[in-house]
């Protein structure tokens, strides 16, 4: 490395951002016991590297630097480096289980981009980002549970539609603090919005209907993400995509009928349990 780094915070950036602040179960007790600590270990893996990607006070071309290391510790490359242990536990934990390294270097790859693009041309180019960002998650959960019959592609559709959701929960919050825009800029030209306009205390017209156009796409990704469970070769994540979808739908509708940019719109604890029952009993049931 260039720089020397001389202490684990120096690597990380950790943002306080936890298992809790997510929209989905991370690694539930619907999973199987064996698993979790496996998924937990990809989880770290992916809250450490996206909270590199995301933090305002690291240079651009440090961020990359940084991921790269990352990338490389994942797949072994190089004398073992303590200040990327997490990264190191991640290559540890796909040895043990035998899953493919590639659903971590798709993050690595996506939060590289995080790092130097802050605007999308239309929803392709958004989709592009988020089969790297948000996919490779729904792929090592299925890799590591036995697949699906029915492939990647309900799970992609999920996770895309999860990550959208997102972006649209927190575009105030990525505009302000890291100057990153994930409305589509073909949409925002269509309907007279303007970035400057996330800056406000409500959404401007232009905004809300970017928003909704925005939501529109996502209900045609959980028209796919709805066959998820049933495809599962596993019933445990089944009971689990389940509860996810039913958490998705839920937010889609909260969205419709609130304003992001006023404030974060979010489930409340009973509406996140009520998504849980609702999930898992159509499993079960």
């Amino acid at each position: 490395m260039n720089t020397p780094l001389a202490t684990q915070d120096s690597v990380e950036t950790p943002s306080g951002k936890d298992a809790a602040y997510e929209n989905f179960p991370v690694g539930s007790w619907l999973l199987p016991a064996h698993l979790r600590p496996h998924i937990a270990v990809y989880y770290n893996f992916a809250r450490a590297i996206d909270d590199i990607a995301d933090n305002p006070d690291t240079q651009p071309d440090e961020k990359i630097k940084r991921l790269s290391e990352f990338e490389r510790a994942v797949l072994g490359e190089g004398d073992p480096d303590p200040l990327y242990a997490t990264g190191h536990r991640m290559r540890d934990s796909l040895n043990e289980t035998g899953t493919t390294p590639q659903h971590c270097l798709d993050l690595v790859d996506a939060f590289k981009q995080d790092a130097v693009k802050g605007r999308y041309d239309d929803w392709d180019d958004l989709m592009h980002y988020c089969i790297r960002s948000a996919a490779p998650v729904g792929r090592y959960l299925l890799d590591i549970h036995g697949g699906s019959v029915d492939g990647y592609g309900p799970s992609d559709a999920l996770c895309n539609a999860l990550q959208v959701i997102n972006h649209l929960q927190d575009c105030q919050d990525d505009y302000q603090t890291m100057d990153r825009v994930y409305l589509p800029g073909d949409w925002m030209a269509a309907h007279g919005g303007t970035v400057e306009q996330l800056d406000q205390d409500k959404a401007s017209p232009g905004i809300r209907k970017v928003i909704d156009q925005c939501l529109d796409a996502t209900d045609e990704l959980m028209i796919e993400a709805r066959r998820l469970p049933a495809g599962l070769k596993s019933k445990r994540l089944a009971m689990e995509s389940a509860f996810i979808v039913r958490i998705a739908d839920a937010l889609i509708k909260r969205l419709r009928n609130e304003d992001p940019v006023a404030g974060r719109v979010q489930l409340s604890k009973p509406q996140f349990v009520w998504c849980g029952i609702r999930g898992v009993g159509s499993v079960l049931f």
